[in-house]
């Protein structure tokens, strides 16, 4: 293993080595000082206001022509076209065609992959460090043979750097300059106050097929960032040496970082397998670092969505959402049942409750965020402005059967329609910066969609009724009275029953909303975990029985000859406060809240009715987005 690569400290010392190990899971309580919610001094009620208020949009997991796999395979658009486009501008995709968000970004990451950062900058402008080499001459020149010497370049240097877990670069020193230009780029397009630019990278390793990457995420500018180099795989190859990276990072700048998990579905159970990466029982310190260092989970992208899967959540009719359950990342492997629990969020919180049973530290008490994972430079989430994963997958009549993850076993694929549009990740924040956006995902007051623009709040709390949900202050009321998502019920001495209200407006430029729902997850005297899905509020004039559960459908208005949809039905705005009635104080519980829209052509659909080409079999013509927000716990000792 290399030593971690900060560039002002080599080796990690003795106070940081400390600091990894004392550090405690970090939770947030409310977070809003009572009297940044309410000012009496002045005549004026909002003067001294200073809570989170205003939701943006983003995409936190993002490569251009930088990334190893996305430059060598035909991705011409830079950092400079991916903030363009991300501000609400018409620029031309790597396939010559005109593209345009509906609506800018708010902010935006750039995380190209450590391992290989600047081989495929150096093997397009030919750089001398890469010819002087053996292999990268040799490579270099296969590459430029020609169509087919192309791939053949790619899958060699896909079997040395991923499969055989070799970095043929080396000693080359190809990515300081690039990760410099990164940085300074990023930092070139932050404007406060209007678009937030964050430089992040991610950490690929990927044993044996089986997916454990991470999003990394900086929380500064260039003054701080440039003091360090991406972590790869290569550097440390445990999820341990990253955390450990991390931490030095952070006491050598003073700066802010953390990791983001992604693709647990194609890990094959084990990116929340409660045992260390080695296989051994978990203790307090590591499940600690754990959290800290990983406090957000990236639960829904271009890879499927990983909220829940019908075998753990069989009583949940929306449980088979946009699913990639048949094997690993490489194909080889083929999923078993006993996996699954492993790699879904809902699953993933049970067991932090399970595992805090245990050692008193919740590993897995991580909020939810969506991204889009996108290899074209293209944030393009929505179902009707698919740009696809890669640019051999951008728009085209015959996109649809490439293979994503080929497979010996005819079983074991993935194609492109599979594909899922999505996702974004929306922060509550009191302004648009880098220090509100970071802070957002920090205490996880962040909430993932599947690529809708749904605004969704929540506020649990002892002593809410129904009556807070027309309070004019209704955002002022919930910091004052109760926790937003992301937060911690306190058990108090006169607490009876948790209340939870709930506010979620649909997309302004998409479908209407069918309803909204509360998941709740909770562990018993014995130490068996359970959860439970609870209608809260339903649009048209169906009705939520007793048993919590409207079980009419909303019904569909979509044409799929036409892949056209009308909001004729649903509901623009739901609000709901609901009450849990199965409450037990001695039980530890999460609660999180999910916004399902009202059916839609899905991205398939839309390609079908616009080239006149066949539906794929492979997916369902309709598609109901929705929003996830991060959970509120409650801790029975606390």
């Amino acid at each position: 293993m290399k030593s971690t690569r900060l560039l002002t400290s080599g080796i990690i010392g003795l106070s940081v080595v400390a600091a990894i190990f004392s550090v405690k899971a970090l939770a947030y309580e409310g977070g809003v000082n009572t009297k940044a919610v309410d000012s009496s001094e002045d005549y004026s009620p909002f003067v001294g206001r200073d809570y989170p208020d205003q939701v943006l949009f983003g995409d936190l997991h993002f490569h251009t022509e930088i990334s190893f796999d996305a430059g060598l395979i035909g991705t011409s658009l830079t950092m400079h076209e991916a903030f363009r486009v991300a501000r609400g501008e018409k620029i031309i995709s790597n396939t010559g065609q005109p593209v345009q968000l509906i609506r800018p970004l708010d902010f935006l990451a750039i995380t190209e992959h450590a391992e290989l950062l600047g081989l495929a900058t150096a093997m397009r402008s030919s750089d001398p460090r890469l010819l002087a080499d053996e292999w990268g001459a040799q490579t270099h020149k296969l590459f430029n043979s020609g169509p087919e010497g192309r791939m053949a370049a790619f899958a060699d240097i896909i079997d040395i750097g991923t499969v055989q877990g070799r970095d043929p670069t080396e000693g080359l020193d190809l990515d300081g300059d690039i990760w410099l230009d990164i940085v300074k780029t990023v930092d070139a397009y932050n404007d406060p106050g209007r678009f937030t630019a964050l430089a992040g990278f991610e950490w690929t390793y990927t044993p044996q097929g089986d997916n454990l990457h991470r999003v990394v995420i900086f929380g500064d500018g260039t003054e701080k960032t440039s003091q360090t180099r991406p972590f790869s795989f290569y550097d440390g190859s445990d999820p341990e040496l990253l955390w450990d990276y991390l931490a030095s990072y952070e006491a050598a700048t003073g700066g802010r970082v953390i990791a983001v998990p992604h693709n647990a579905n194609v890990s094959n159970g084990l990116m929340f397998a409660p045992t260390k990466f080695d296989g051994s029982p978990m203790d307090a310190d590591y499940a600690a670092k754990r959290i800290r260092w990983e406090p957000m989970h990236e639960m829904t992208q271009i890879k499927g969505d990983e909220e829940t899967h019908p075998l753990l959540s069989p009583d949940d009719e929306f449980a088979d959402f946009e699913s990639w359950d048949v094997s690993n990342l490489s194909g080889r492997v083929a999923k078993t049942p006993e996996m699954l629990r492993y790699e879904y969020a809902r699953s993933a919180l049970k067991v932090g409750l399970e595992v805090e049973r245990e050692i008193g530290v919740n590993p897995f008490k991580h909020g939810f965020s969506g991204s889009t994972d996108t290899h074209t430079a293209l944030p393009t989430p929505r179902e009707d402005n698919y740009f696809g994963k890669y640019r051999h997958t951008e728009p085209s009549a015959k996109r649809h059967n490439i293979d994503v993850i080929p497979a010996e076993d005819p079983a074991l694929r993935i194609l492109t329609a599979q594909e899922s549009a999505a996702g974004l990740t929306a922060v509550w924040a009191r302004e648009n910066t880098r220090d509100e956006v970071f802070g957002a995902l920090t205490r996880k007051e962040a909430y993932a969609t599947t690529g809708s623009r749904i605004r969704v709040r929540v506020f649990g709390g002892w002593e809410f009724t129904a009556d807070d949900l027309g309070a004019a202050d209704f955002v002022a009321n919930g910091y004052r009275r109760g926790v937003p998502m992301g937060g911690d019920l306190r058990k108090t001495p006169e607490a009876g029953v948790p209340g939870f209200l709930v506010q979620a407006q649909r997309d302004p430029d998409g479908a209407n909303l069918d309803r909204v729902q509360i998941i709740k997850g909770w562990i018993d005297a014995d130490g068996k975990t359970h959860e439970r899905v609870y209608d809260i509020a339903v649009s048209g004039d169906r009705k939520i029985g007793e048993d919590g559960r409207a079980r009419e459908p909303v019904g569909s208005t979509v044409d799929i000859e036409k892949a056209t949809f009308t909001n004729s039905i649903g509901a623009t705005t739901l609000f709901g406060f609901w009450e849990d009635p199965d409450f037990d104080p001695a039980e530890d519980a999460f609660y999180y809240v999910r916004v399902i829209e009202i059916p839609k052509p899905r991205w398939t659909t839309y390609d079908a009715a616009f080239y006149d080409i066949p539906l794929p079999e492979s997916v369902p013509p309709t598609v109901q987005d929705r929003a996830y927000t991060s959970p509120i716990w409650y801790n029975s000792k606390s």
